[in-house]
């Protein structure tokens, strides 16, 4: 059986943690607490889960019109080139923090240990922000669920005007199905994963060989290589060329931005210091290479950009139509994206369910005792889970009353998330990489200072150029109101810390606590 030695030694001001994988999984896990979790992942069955939850290219198609403003298409792939290799730095940073701690509390945990004596709130921030990020980050993978249906549904019904309660019940099913999956079905997940891999790549093959081969063999004209390469279209309404540039990396962002996912199972696969750093490496490479083509080759297949931009809130149908010149090739590859799409709102749940567990068993959140809990019949956190899908379900109600605040919170997303890994990231460089033991992986220096600091640079300055409006000029309708909802979220978590502020227990706290015990 696998075993993990937590090993605390004082630096200056600071603990320094140390995880192998040599103690036994009965005692105490890398979190510092009992290990509760069944360790059902493989290296290749946790690898499908980062790749399913971090697929790239269909959440690129569902937002592919912004990016298209921000320079056209050359303006798109450029744009996905430059953010993705900026969150392989991200990536690495992540990678060798998980390596060193591996616990399902991710950025929670390193931030509370790479903090020193701040540790205690960074920690809170880090892992409310990340919990939150993930929740609208799953609220949006189900609007696209819920928009693909009535796409579908609307191939063959051309004269329908679509509500926003066709896509709202359609979410709800959708959102639901995804969530019963991850609350029920708990040992199926590493198969789930597995097989998620062959859906994610495959499915990417046949929508690549399709929107390349069917223009030709229908006649219809390709976009041109100067079109799709060289040429920019500015349509923002900015004068900088530069600031659409950097601004449009948001669409690349939204599609990549999600490193952290597979740190959140570290307390559920074996020699987790090893394994979850190469299932991050393998989920960028492939959501890189995935979305990198899968791009070119629909930008390439578009002759009527006007129709795309006219399509509503899920262009990817009429590209598709464009594509294969008929409805029902539009529809066949919808439900290829919409599989993969399913499987993408799966591992989101994942994700944010065992987030806010890993926050309650720190008694960091409402309900403590009952949200930190495993479920001994499910063997997962079942309440914690459920939860995120009554969440989910009210950010839906939201959609209902005014599509411009729910897409106000799913937007959040990024500056959620990114925020989350600033606050691990950025004290690890102040404490001059000091307060972490390295795990399996650990870039030496100088290069995980060039990493690292890069990383936060990123964050910093992209955190503040994705709170601008979209386009000029603007209207309360078309405004960016991101940084009102992070804004919001962080002062709701700043209030919450100082009601719960004495009586929760860190995951530095914790170590420290059974340091004498060990």
């Amino acid at each position: 059986m696998e075993k993990l030695v937590v090993a605390a030694e004082q630096s200056s001001d600071s603990t320094a943690i140390s995880t192998t994988d040599t103690v036994d999984a009965r005692e105490i896990n890398a979190s510092g607490h009992p290990q509760e979790l069944e360790r059902n992942f493989g290296l290749l069955s946790i690898c499908g889960i980062g790749i399913i939850t971090g697929n790239s290219w269909t959440a690129l198609g569902g937002s592919i019109v912004v990016a298209l403003y921000n320079g056209g298409p050359a303006g798109a792939i450029y744009e996905l080139i430059a953010v993705s290799c900026f969150y392989m730095f991200i990536a690495a940073s992540i990678a060798e923090l998980a390596s060193a701690m591996p616990s399902s509390s991710g950025v929670y945990h390193w931030a509370s240990i790479t903090g020193g004596r701040y540790g205690r709130s960074c920690g809170w921030f880090a892992g409310w922000w990340n919990f939150l990020g993930w929740l609208v980050g799953t609220a949006s993978m189900s609007f696209i669920l819920g928009n693909q249906t009535v796409s579908m549904y609307a191939a063959f019904h051309p004269t329908l005007v679509v509500q926003r309660w066709h896509v709202f019940v359609s979410y709800l099913i959708c959102t639901w199905i995804c969530c019963a999956t991850v609350l029920l079905a708990n040992r199926a997940l590493p198969i789930l994963g597995t097989l998620g891999i062959y859906f994610v790549v495959v499915g990417v093959g046949i929508t690549i060989v399709v929107c390349a081969v069917m223009p030709h063999v229908n006649g219809a004209p390709y976009a041109s290589n100067a079109s799709v390469w060289a040429d920019w279209d500015n349509r923002t309404g900015y004068s900088s060329d530069g600031f659409v540039f950097l601004a449009g990396m948001l669409n690349g962002a939204y599609a990549v931005g999600c490193p952290d996912c597979v740190s959140h199972l570290a307390e559920e696969i074996p020699k987790p210091s090893s394994n979850i750093p190469k299932a991050i490496l393998a989920q960028m490479l492939i959501a890189f290479i995935t979305a990198f083509l899968f791009l070119v080759t629909i930008l390439s297949s578009i002759n009527d950009f006007d129709a795309i931009a006219a399509s509503g809130n899920f262009p990817l149908a009429e590209i598709y139509r464009q594509a294969s010149g008929t409805r029902g090739g539009s529809l066949g590859l919808l439900i290829i994206a919409y599989i993969v799409t399913s499987l993408t709102c799966t591992g989101a749940y994942i994700t944010a369910g065992r987030m806010f567990w890993t926050l309650a068993r720190d008694n960091a959140t409402p309900f403590s005792r009952q949200f930190g809990q495993i479920s001994p019949k499910y063997h997962n956190p079942f309440n914690a889970t459920l939860l995120c899908g009554c969440l989910c379900t009210l950010l839906g109600c939201i959609y209902i009353g005014s599509s411009t605040a729910f897409n106000a919170f799913i937007s959040s997303y990024v500056q959620l998330s990114t925020l989350s890994y600033l606050m691990a990231i950025l004290p690890h460089v102040l404490a001059r990489r000091s307060n972490v033991t390295p795990g399996w992986f650990w870039m030496r220096s100088p290069l995980g200072y060039v990493v690292n600091i890069v990383s936060c640079l990123y964050i910093i300055v992209f955190v503040v150029i994705f709170c601008f409006p979209y386009a000029l000029p603007v209207d309360a309708k078309s405004m960016n109101y991101t940084s009102a909802i992070t804004g919001g979220l962080s002062l709701f978590v700043t209030c919450w810390w100082f009601v719960r502020k004495d009586s929760y227990m860190s995951p530095r706290d914790l170590i420290r606590s059974r340091r004498g015990q060990i």
